[in-house]
């Protein structure tokens, strides 16, 4: 059993809060722009005051309404700047918000809303108020709890936040600070439901304390990306998910100013006038901005150049990795000169298309492939790797712009041990460890061993602290043969492939292991053009000989990484993609694996039919 702490760095008073951070920040310089809103005429800042001010008013608004300190109160919403308005707002008034994703079905609406046992709902628009009255007109008991709905944008619709602000006006600054201090760092902040991969969604108990220590240790931890001059960055992520949630309070602390993005469609637009200095990513938009950079310069006739920069960047960035390991000298001469050529003309318009600022990135929610890692960081903008879970507040583990190795998820953040128990098993205990299972003491018995949460994930930790995620303990594949297979490396390794948007690798009880392979549309088309083939649809696509060819060389140099018996023998193309909307990724593009499987029992049968 192997172990790896880091020291706390800052701790808080225990009668404080979240709302506290807002405080100070506005004290100390009223005037610092820790918002930037989109208009029509560009990024125009939010001060702190006025960003106070108007969550004062929100709050009042609720607290006239009848919100008392511990309420429930529901967010259903795409990412936006009155998210987060409102998402303070309600810790002023003393309540606990709940998150739901912009993208949830009635059904799932409906299960948080009983089990939060919520009295107060903010929806987006008209849409999700009209789910919102669907959900209540078949549910009396839902109907008779909730005390009001109130919708997010401004259209003159009422009840919406001016009509909610206006009704606070007789409410007291006394009242409100009764209100705001009614919770200490040990009390509920969130209730923060994981995005059901397998069966109903959990609430996650998170405590002001979990994301205001996690917040202030964070920024301590990364000073040189949070604390740097005029940092900037967007939120894109769906403030639903804890990692957004997090990192914005934590830019909140750090006075970082933060715009919102409501897709990763509208990113990269809004990235050159916004002009960020740091990002927060999940892997996938690694993938498709490199998969973009690599067809620009397809159609500029340039492969060969942009091949040949992508190997030179990871061996740049092999080389960094392998000195801090006191395994050779760092890059040398030659490769340095190769580097600065492909600098001018490759690694540059990369930077740009990310506003030309960013100095580092920062991926969390799923595993970041190693090739992409030391491509970015090759090209100049390092990519630092971080893990957690909605139990741990996000972040538990972090490469920092000191101490960072590709291929792993970094060391413990401050205040934080991580263990590796006998069975493989990541085991976390510190200040991001939620309070537990809202309502559910079954989960609760199970989720933890000697005061550490069991994570469900299978890792190493090398001498040094650094952890690397290995795979998910329940995703294991225990082949007919007794070999187990950890599916997590060859799915990364085919993902890679400009065509395949997710390979999932199957196998348990079976005689060897094989793949369902679903196509990226916009690679495909990419793919087509490349190669001068006739666009095809993805069904045509799934048959066609040509395809298959080029997923078999992806599929072949995954089986590089593994035995023979774990290698991928077969493999199907499936004619339709995996998304949100069909049930098989959950809001933050994780795989529902259970989901996956059983859709398609027909096609894993095939596999092995014959």
């Amino acid at each position: 059993m192997r172990e790896a702490s880091t020291e706390l760095l800052v701790d808080l008073d225990p009668d404080s809060n979240v709302t506290d951070l807002l405080i100070r920040q506005e004290t100390a310089n009223p005037a610092h722009p820790l918002y930037a809103r989109k208009g029509p005429n560009g990024w125009a800042d939010v001060p702190a005051h006025k960003f106070l001010q108007d969550v004062r008013a929100l709050a009042k608004g609720l607290i006239a309404g009848g919100l008392e300190p511990g309420d429930r109160v529901v967010v259903m919403s795409a990412t936006r700047y009155e998210w987060t308005l409102v998402d303070f707002a309600i810790w002023f008034a003393g309540g606990v918000t709940v998150p739901v994703y912009e993208s949830s079905s009635a059904a799932q609406v409906e299960w948080i809303l009983h089990d939060a046992g919520a009295r107060h709902v903010f929806a987006e628009d008209h849409a999700k108020l009209a789910l919102m009255a669907g959900v209540l007109d078949t549910s009396k008991v839902l109907a008779d709890r909730l005390v009001s709905v109130v919708r997010m944008d401004f259209d003159g619709d009422a009840p919406d936040l001016a009509s909610l602000s206006a009704a606070g006006t007789g409410v007291t600054d006394a009242e409100l600070e009764r209100h705001r201090t009614a919770a200490g760092l040990n009390d509920v902040a969130s209730l923060v439901y994981t995005s059901g991969t397998t069966g109903h969604p959990k609430g996650c108990e998170i405590t002001h304390g979990n994301f205001a220590l996690v917040a202030v240790n964070v920024v301590a931890f990364l000073p040189e990306i949070l604390k740097q001059p005029h940092a900037r960055t967007l939120m894109f992520l769906p403030l639903a998910h804890v990692l957004a949630r997090a990192v914005q309070v934590a830019c909140l602390h750090a006075g970082a100013t933060l715009g919102h993005v409501s897709t990763a469609a509208a990113l990269l637009e809004d990235l050159g006038s916004f002009r960020p200095t740091f990002l927060l990513a999940v892997p996938r938009i690694f993938e498709k901005v490199r998969a973009g950079a690599a067809h620009k310069a397809a159609m500029a006739g340039r492969t060969r150049i942009f091949a040949a920069a992508s190997a030179v960047a990871i061996r740049f960035s092999t080389e960094q990795d392998n000195a801090a390991r006191g395994e050779g000298a760092g890059p040398g001469f030659a490769l340095r000169v190769q580097h600065a050529v492909f600098d001018r003309l490759i690694y540059s318009r990369l930077r740009h298309t990310f506003g030309g600022r960013v100095g580092h990135m920062v991926s969390g929610a799923s595993a970041l492939a190693p090739d992409d890692a030391h491509f970015f960081r090759g090209a100049g903008i390092p990519v630092l790797e971080g893990y957690g879970l909605t139990e741990t507040t996000a972040p538990c583990t972090a490469n920092t712009v000191g101490r960072s190795r590709v291929g792993s998820v970094g060391i413990p953040l401050p205040g934080t041990t991580i263990r590796v128990a006998e069975d493989g098993e990541v085991l976390v205990k510190g200040i991001g460890v939620f309070k537990g299972y809202h309502a559910n003491e079954t989960a609760n018995a199970a989720a933890f061993v000697d005061g550490f949460l069991r994570t469900g994930d299978l890792g190493e930790l090398d001498p040094e602290g650094f952890l690397t995620i290995t795979g998910r303990k329940k995703d294991l594949l225990v082949t007919a043969g007794g070999k187990n297979v950890a599916p997590g490396p060859l799915e990364e390794k085919i993902r890679l492939h400009q065509l395949v948007d997710h390979a999932v690798v199957v196998g348990d009880g079976k005689p060897y292991v094989a793949a369902l392979v679903s196509l990226d549309p916009a690679g495909l088309e990419n793919w087509c053009r490349e190669n001068r083939v006739g666009l095809l649809p993805l069904s045509e696509a799934a048959r066609d000989s040509r395809v298959r060819s080029a997923i078999q060389a992806a599929v072949d140099q995954a089986n590089t990484l593994v035995s023979k018996a774990e290698a991928v023998r077969r493999f199907t193309i499936l004619a339709a993609p995996l998304t949100e909307e069909s049930g098989h990724l959950t809001p933050s593009l994780k795989l529902k694996r259970a989901a996956v499987v059983h859709d398609f029992e027909a096609e894993i049968t095939g596999l092995y039919g014959n």
